[in-house]
């Protein structure tokens, strides 16, 4: 596995961490429960990082040094590529010949590293995308920066280098034929999971074997509203407030200032909800969002509702889990997401979720069922949608009780057994072409 511009080990919701970090972690651990042997190889981003980390067993975490450890930004990384080759390749060849099957890389930056690994050792390239510049770009937030051309050309090298591309959706996949030219013969459709032994509803117990795990739903409505309870209590929530959630990373493209405009419409609307809303934003600054690391909480000043935001750190999954247990509704207003991992672990805690209709978000959310799908970004039209867990009170539950049926269907051990057989067919693939080439060679 190839992860060039994040580490798998930092904490998703800071800087570039994010869904890309949780789907490497998780499905690097299933493949190597299912018996393939996962190295994922990073860049050093501190000097006192060591070379070598296990992430789990059968998972090893490889930092390589280039370029400076840190302040280094993301668009600076095309400059370092030819350094990070270097170290994989040097890592490569202090092996036997024929040590790696298979090299995926993930996002552009990791597939240009990958392209040249996979033809030197005579292994398929399998390539996921996770965003895509064009996609990016055609959907870009107010005042947000388009992707360069540079990526653009990058993920078109990748595209064409790569023997499979993993899609999470079929509109991924339409976006990679329609956009980039990928065949029909590289693309898979493979949907990303959560982890539902992290991610449960309160009282739900996991159950099935190790690296199976699906939660029971709770069969008492009262005991997981007690436990919800004491998770809000612990959070320093208001018991019977609506709790609107968002979590991720704060940046244009996640659109959390929707959220922060369509509260403050529904408060001008209805002031005497302000006693009754309240809306945790979990996360830090990221991507275009470092620029204006604070422009958010001015947002909020400007428009008078800083009473009822609640600006919290990243946490750990299990502290995550928690936040999206006690919410009412996780919010998620994105103007792109090639999936939406946020909306799954929601989910599978029991919480319904409003997201914007907009890439694998409709695939990850029932609409009317398990949450809503709102179209556009008017802060208007979330209102009205928001406004309903206000009106009706039994939706919260009702909805959330069909979502975390709807997320058991996800589990990370369906995508990773997918993946490890994409994985097979490639390597047979590739080695039946090599035969082919060597018995054309002899007959020359």
């Amino acid at each position: 596995m190839l992860s060039v511009h994040t580490s798998p080990l930092h904490q998703p919701g800071t800087g570039d961490a994010g869904g890309m970090n949780v789907y490497i972690v998780e499905l690097s651990k299933r493949l190597a429960e299912l018996g393939t042997e996962v190295e994922i190889f990073t860049r050093a981003t501190a000097s006192e990082l060591p070379p070598l980390v296990e992430l789990a067993p059968g998972v090893l975490v490889r930092h390589v040094t280039a370029g400076p450890y840190e302040g280094l930004l993301k668009e600076d990384l095309p400059a370092q590529l030819c350094a990070f080759t270097h170290g994989v390749l040097r890592t490569e060849a202090g092996h036997r010949p024929g040590h790696y099957d298979v090299v995926h890389s993930h996002y552009w930056l990791s597939g240009q590293v990958g392209w040249l690994a996979a033809d030197r050792w005579g292994v398929p390239l399998v390539h996921t995308m996770h965003t895509m510049a064009k996609v990016k770009n055609a959907s870009l937030a107010v005042g947000d920066t388009p992707e360069p051309a540079a990526r653009v050309i990058g993920e078109s090298q990748v595209v064409a280098a790569a023997d499979r591309l993993i899609a999470n959706t079929d509109e991924e996949a339409e976006q990679l034929a329609e956009h980039y030219g990928a065949l029909r013969g590289q693309l898979s459709v493979v949907h990303p999971g959560v982890n539902l032994e992290v991610f449960r509803p309160a009282t739900a117990t996991p159950t099935g074997p190790v690296g199976d795990a699906v939660s029971d739903l709770a069969a008492d409505p009262a005991a997981e509203a007690a436990r919800v309870r004491e998770i809000r209590a612990r959070l320093g929530l208001p018991q019977d407030a609506v709790v609107l959630l968002f979590a991720g990373r704060i940046q244009p493209l996640k659109a959390p200032d929707v959220l922060v405009r369509a509260v403050a419409q529904l408060l001008d609307e209805s002031p005497e909800l302000r006693e009754r809303i309240v809306v945790p934003i979990v996360g830090g600054p990221s991507g275009s969002g470092l620029a204006k690391p604070e422009a958010l909480q001015k947002l909020a000043a400007q428009l008078g509702v800083c009473d009822v935001i609640r600006f919290q750190p990243p946490v750990g999954q299990a502290a995550l889990a928690d936040w999206y247990r006690a919410a009412t509704a996780l919010v998620m207003p994105s103007y792109s997401e090639s999936f939406g991992l946020v909306a799954l672990e929601a989910q599978a805690c029991g919480t319904p979720v409003v997201a914007a209709a907009v890439g694998g978000l409709p695939v990850a959310v029932r609409d009317g069922e398990t949450g809503f799908l709102v179209h556009g970004h008017d802060p208007r039209a979330w209102a009205r949608t928001l406004r309903r867990f206000v009106d009706q009170p039994e939706l919260g539950a009702r909805m959330g009780a069909a979502a975390a049926r709807h997320a058991r269907a996800f589990g990370w051990d369906t995508a990773a057994r997918a993946t490890a057989e994409l994985y097979a067919d490639s390597i047979a693939r590739t080695r039946a072409a090599q035969a082919r080439g060597m018995a054309a060679a002899t007959v020359r």
